[in-house]
């Protein structure tokens, strides 16, 4: 178990963002393992993350238990267990710091595209097995690397124009089913080691109170004030990361 004050230092406020992700501010899910990754290797930041995700996803659940889109669902889930493959035969291609670089481009890319998605939200308001099984695809790959798999979801999920709630169930679980999916190959591919799952263990009593955390502020803050702060603290992580992966 990880003891470094700098890794729960990250780690803390990265479990509590995760926990509001769920109460439908989507954007922040995939700041989590950029933050512990400026602590620790990505890999590990991931293995440590799963266990929590898919325990952030059961509470988060709790609330829209049943108010989820069947149908959506059922065209994103092929495209995201064919990326989850990719992944996981891909699994120890890449360097750390190349990995460290990757990451680090896909949350640069995301507040990118949160900047376009006025237009990209006049693209379709209808269902496209294709364009779903492309951005779910991308979605199961970068989450297996990163649980970095909300943009590319988010780009099929707003132009559909969802209720508010049933745009929050809908992705709430379509990412219970990814992760749960994710457990597998994580399993087999040793990311879940008595270590990463001890510090899991550690963190695991911040998911609730994050998931709270993220109804009060529902409530309470300004959504686009909020986005756009979460956004900016994103983009510097990303921008470390690069900077990172690039130096090495």
């Amino acid at each position: 178990m990880s003891t470094d004050l700098i890794f729960y230092a990250l780690a803390i406020p990265a479990i509590l963002l995760t926990g509001v992700s769920k109460s439908g501010f989507s954007a922040l899910g995939g700041i989590a393992v950029p933050l512990m990754s400026l602590a620790i290797a990505p890999r590990q930041a991931a293995g440590i993350m799963l266990p929590i995700l898919v325990l952030t996803d059961i509470v988060g659940l709790r609330a829209y238990y049943g108010r989820w889109d069947r149908a959506i669902l059922r065209t994103l889930i092929p495209g995201s267990l064919l990326g989850i493959l990719i992944g996981a035969l891909s699994f120890g291609t890449f360097s750390e710091d190349a990995i460290r670089l990757l990451i680090g481009v896909i949350s640069v890319l995301f507040v990118v595209s949160r900047l376009v998605l006025p237009a990209l939200t006049r693209a379709t308001t209808s269902l496209s097995f294709l364009r779903g099984t492309c951005l779910s695809g991308l979605a199961g790959f970068t989450s297996f690397v990163a649980h970095a798999g909300a943009p590319p979801v988010m780009m099929y999920l707003l132009p559909l124009r969802l209720e508010k709630v049933t745009y929050i169930a809908t992705n709430n679980m379509f990412f219970f089913i990814t992760n749960l999916v994710k457990l597998v190959p994580y399993a087999l591919l040793g990311q879940l080691s008595a270590s990463n799952l001890s510090s899991s263990l550690v963190l695991t009593p911040l998911v609730p109170l994050g998931v709270f955390l993220g109804f009060r502020l529902q409530r309470m803050v300004n959504e686009v004030w909020f986005f756009r702060i979460a956004q900016a603290g994103l983009l510097l992580t990303g921008l470390q990361l690069i900077w990172q992966g690039t130096r090495a």
